[in-house]
């Protein structure tokens, strides 16, 4: 999945964090409700302005993050 278009990184909202379609709820904020245990349809319910398209970018651009920092160490 491409996640260019729904990952956003604005220096002056949430620290500048990546957020979700310049909304204030970040991928970490997705990350941890999933690690938690929550599945999609509870964040759906919970969030209703996010869409399952926007919870796979969270996992695509983790899984990319860590890609780059496996690419990274000697």
């Amino acid at each position: 999945m491409n996640y260019g278009d729904r990952i956003t990184l604005e220096p002056g909202k949430r620290s500048g964090k990546p957020c979700i379609r310049g909304m204030r709820i970040t991928v970490y904020d997705v990350l941890s409700y999933l690690a938690s245990g929550m599945t999609y349809p509870e964040i759906l319910d919970d969030f209703p302005y996010l869409t399952q398209e926007d919870i796979l970018a969270c996992l695509s651009y983790a899984a990319d993050r860590e890609h780059q920092t496996l690419l990274v160490q000697p």
